[in-house]
């Protein structure tokens, strides 16, 4: 699975005009399952990230979790994070899992951060959404769980 994070002081999405989800401090997570991955995949890519110290301490270094922080979680699907732009200009997504398998795994990976005490609110699979957000630093990370 591939994720970007992004540290937000707020984050939220919408669907036809319609906020549908939304976190105040704590994480946006763009998520894209690719061919191979499962459950456990998920779930390591959920545990993983719950534990990455990206927040402030008292002392203002980045020494606490997104559980540590209280923070909250927006989750987002998001298959073009597979885009493959190795050849002329326009993306290919065949690295992205098919639908099926990955609104499955998409869905898992938010009930697995949510089953980490993580107040997690998501996205709609599949829809056209517009997301807004303030980026806190900005902080945004890379994650692959190939890598």
């Amino acid at each position: 699975m591939r994720a970007l994070l992004q540290r937000v002081t707020q984050a939220s999405v919408s669907v036809e005009d319609k906020v549908i989800g939304q976190t105040g401090p704590g994480l946006l997570i763009l998520v894209c399952a690719m061919p191979g991955d499962d459950t456990a995949t998920a779930e390591k890519l959920a545990a993983k990230i719950a534990k990455l110290r990206i927040f402030a301490d008292d002392a203002g270094k980045m020494n606490l979790s997104l559980a540590d922080s209280g923070g909250g979680a927006l989750v987002v699907s998001q298959f073009t994070l597979a885009a493959d732009t190795s050849r002329g200009t326009r993306p290919g997504f065949s690295y992205a899992a098919k639908p099926d398998q990955a609104r499955a795994l998409y869905e898992h990976f938010a009930s697995a951060i949510s089953a980490l005490g993580i107040p997690t609110e998501t996205g709609e699979f599949g829809a056209d959404m517009a997301v807004s957000l303030t980026n806190d630093g900005p902080v945004t990370i890379w994650m692959d769980t190939d890598t």
